[in-house]
């Protein structure tokens, strides 16, 4: 079954995208700052635990009265609450091993594996010429490797094991946003459970931190809050490899804290790769929304 949806709808869902990607820049370079110096649980118990409490507070219906966080896809809202936690602590490490803008290649893998999993898990078929913008995608990644696969290290694999962990969890959050009104269950749950994990492993790695520290941790809660709420949303509007695509636009916002916070200046290869894989991303969106000029098909919720 289809439904159709305006194109100014579309456009809602793109700019959603568009904030989701400048928010979760900011909270990545927060995230790497962190790596450099504390552990993951240093950072994660703090955050996790105020990102829930944000979710707690904001979650209200229309009326302004407070909602129970129940989620009436408990499996797949497990699958996500794993995937995140797990994700979550692959980026960290891969943000200590790899440059600021490397580490955007492999993000911009995530289009690919979505894909694969929104036919079987959503019902949502990808044509022909997505398959193809998705190959280019995967061209653009492999221009970090100038010298071949030998020049791939630790950190390397584990930031693809990151992106497959956050396409499962990209995945499950539209499998659920489909069936569940409540976007904020999907950021309560897996805040709350990386809240819990962390704090588990917080007493063996806790090393004293300044205000100033303490104060960056709150602000990337804030962020990170803030950015997988618009997400979700996201994913509620437009397919998951519509959505992902369009977060390459992080490429440009983490050349630009590289450069400004770490002194980090990518090599030509990686603008080559980045301009293909971000050529690639805007394919994907034409594709989108070519076949109709101001009807675009998406499956049915």
């Amino acid at each position: 079954m289809i439904r159709h949806v305006s194109s100014a709808l579309v456009l809602s869902g793109v700019g959603l995208t568009a904030l989701y990607s400048l928010l979760i820049t900011g909270a990545d370079a927060i995230t790497k700052g962190f790596a450099q110096s504390y552990s993951a649980p240093q950072l994660f118990a703090i955050s996790g635990g105020l990102v829930a409490l944000f979710s707690l507070l904001a979650n209200r219906d229309t009326c302004g009265q407070r909602r129970c966080m129940s989620t009436q896809c408990p499996r797949a809202m497990t699958v996500r609450v794993v995937a995140t936690v797990l994700g979550t602590l692959a980026f960290f490490h891969a943000f200590r091993l790899l440059p600021f803008a490397d580490v955007f290649l492999f993000i911009a893998l995530i289009p690919l594996f979505t894909a694969i999993l929104s036919g079987p898990v959503l019902g949502e078929p990808v044509r022909s010429q997505t398959w193809m913008a998705l190959g280019l995608g995967v061209v653009g990644v492999a221009c970090v490797f100038p010298e071949g696969v030998h020049g791939m290290g630790l950190g390397h694999l584990i930031a693809l094991s990151a992106v497959i962990l956050g396409s499962i969890s990209m995945v499950t959050s539209r499998f659920i946003g489909r069936r569940d009104t409540n976007l904020l269950a999907q950021v309560f749950y897996p805040n709350l459970a990386l809240m819990g994990v962390m704090a588990l492993a917080l007493p063996f790695v806790f090393k004293p931190m300044s205000s100033i520290d303490v104060a960056l941790a709150a602000i990337y809660a804030l962020l990170l809050f803030g950015a997988r709420w618009v997400l979700v949303a996201a994913l509620r509007i437009l397919p998951a490899y519509v959505v992902t695509p369009l977060m390459n636009l992080q490429f440009i916002w983490m050349v630009a804290i590289g450069w400004a916070f770490f002194a980090e200046t990518p090599a030509a290869h990686t603008y080559l790769g980045a301009f293909i894989i971000i050529s690639a991303g805007g394919w994907l969106i034409w594709e989108r929304i070519r076949p109709v000029a101001d009807k675009t098909l998406v499956p049915a919720e």
